[in-house]
């Protein structure tokens, strides 16, 4: 039996191990119950939308460990995840860890595993915003250069990491957040007329909005212009902006104050998340997530920082890169509502991005891998 662990911190994380998990489950009953994937939550962001309902909606199943990390400054938070995640690899003993994305704890679990010797194995492989004043883009690079097999979303990413001379390894296979958003589609029409309702909004009718990254949270100027940016929006246009924690206990710390006439929800399940997305007139983010996710539901996105890892989504017409700055946000998002041609967003694979990785990673262990580029 193979024995393959996923190492998870944050909800798009435990979003994209769900399609990774569902066809790992499809090959395993193929092949007579030979793989057994472990999760392991390290508890990097508490989040009460990850609850039971969020398990049954994205049909995942329950972390196998919660390591409890919660949140701390970096160093801190990564150093007790190594520890955590050591202690579960020598107790495991699998033959791959699998991390995700770009957080602390996919730093730490590739970290925890490479120096146990163990493969790992990185979905999302290969971004970069090239500003290294990201925390998320030193997470990015540390973890491409001690993994032993790097999933690319796109062909740029796999550009990127010949770049730094890493073409071993490399696969190009697609996206699991487009295999997630293509499964979740239907149902997320069916119910959008309900899902709505809630807030309440119209199709076409409003503005969705999102902020969280650290660089504007964690930065008073910049949130404090995103916010003035928000206010002078909502006499215009409706905006509902679902609050993330992180956000709201920066709001509290800075004494800052949201528009009144901005509709604050809390956070939303994926499912309810993507509805909104798929029926707002334009989004405005600095979440890497729902740039991309935007841009496969057609819908205009204003991007709050200054430089993207999703380079395709701007370079086709669909995201504008605004800041922080609320003059260029304002004007930016005036832009996206006016007539403009668009092409045809570009398909990061053909939605069986998570079947291709678990196939790879099962060669692998098997000793049937190539270090060649695949293709999608």
């Amino acid at each position: 039996m193979a024995k393959i662990i996923s190492i998870l911190g944050a909800r798009p994380q435990f979003i994209k191990a769900a399609a990774v998990s569902r066809a790992m489950g499809r090959l395993s009953t193929s092949l007579a119950n030979r793989i057994r994937h472990v999760l392991v939550h390290t508890g990097q962001h508490y989040d009460e939308n990850m609850s039971d309902v969020f398990f049954e909606e994205m049909e995942i199943p329950k972390p196998d460990y919660n390591l409890g990390i919660g949140s701390g400054l970096h160093g801190q938070q990564t150093g007790r995840m190594l520890e955590a995640i050591e202690q579960v690899l020598l107790k495991e003993q699998p033959q791959v860890c699998i991390v995700y994305g770009d957080t602390n704890s996919t730093l730490a679990g590739a970290l925890a595993a490479a120096k146990l010797h163990m493969p790992v194995a990185h979905v999302e492989a290969g971004l970069r915003s090239y500003d290294r004043r990201m925390p998320e883009e030193v997470n990015r690079v540390l973890t491409d250069h001690v993994s032993d097999l790097l999933f690319c979303p796109t062909q740029t990413a796999v550009v990127n990491l010949a770049r730094e001379g890493i073409n071993k390894g490399v696969y190009l296979v697609g996206d699991v957040m487009f295999d997630c958003v293509q499964s979740c589609l239907q149902k997320v029409r069916s119910q959008a007329e309900r899902i709505l309702g809630r807030f309440p909004v119209s199709p076409g009718k409003y503005i969705l909005a999102t902020i969280h990254r650290a660089e504007n949270t964690g930065d008073q100027a910049r949130l404090k212009a995103i916010l003035t940016a928000l206010g002078k929006l909502s006499r215009e246009y409706q905006i509902v902006l679902p609050l993330h924690p992180r956000t709201a206990r920066y709001l509290e710390n800075y004494g800052l104050s949201i528009d009144g006439r901005v509709k604050v929800t809390e956070p939303v399940s994926y499912l309810t998340m993507l509805a909104l997305e798929a029926n707002a007139r334009v989004i405005l983010t600095d979440s890497g997530g729902v740039q991309k996710e935007a841009y496969w539901l057609k819908v205009p996105c204003v991007t709050l920082r200054d430089r993207t890892e999703w380079v395709e989504t701007v370079n086709e017409g669909w995201n504008t890169l605004a800041g922080a700055d609320s003059d260029r946000i304002c004007q930016a998002v005036h832009v996206a509502l006016g007539p403009k041609d668009r092409p045809e967003p570009v398909r990061y694979g053909e939605a069986d991005a998570a079947e291709k990785i678990c196939r790879i990673v099962l060669d692998f262990v098997q000793g049937r891998h190539s270090v060649s580029t695949a293709q999608i």
